[in-house]
């Protein structure tokens, strides 16, 4: 068995079946992260994450001994520019449009919750 996030996942079903979550877990971990979710959404994300979890067991079984690990497969080089200093956009152009504004700052509506 595995724990993540506060539920026991268990790593294999006997008879290598694969990886099964339950709606309840689903339930679950939705609740963790504050999503709101049907029923419907529930049973797919139940079998989405199971058939997840399922190849993952499979990735788990191949020997990776003297393998690199890659972040991806293609070829990438940084493609940033040359980071030049350069004039910016005025405050008072960049404020021109701001539907409220104080002491040379925007003003947004608090989006932190209390607790």
């Amino acid at each position: 068995m595995t724990r993540a996030i506060g539920i026991i996942i268990p790593t294999t079903l006997e008879g290598g079946g694969g990886v099964e979550i339950s709606k309840e877990e689903v339930e679950h971990v939705a609740k963790l992260a504050r999503l709101e979710i049907t029923e419907a959404e529930k049973e797919a994300f139940s079998k989405q994450l199971s058939a997840i979890l399922t190849y993952v067991e499979q990735l788990r079984a191949l020997d990776t001994e003297g393998i690199e690990p890659t972040a991806t497969v293609l070829e990438q080089t940084n493609v940033f520019r040359e980071d030049k200093a350069r004039p910016s956009l005025p405050v008072e152009k960049a404020l021109a449009n701001a539907p409220e504004q104080a002491d040379g700052f925007l003003c947004v509506p608090k989006i932190l919750e209390e607790r």
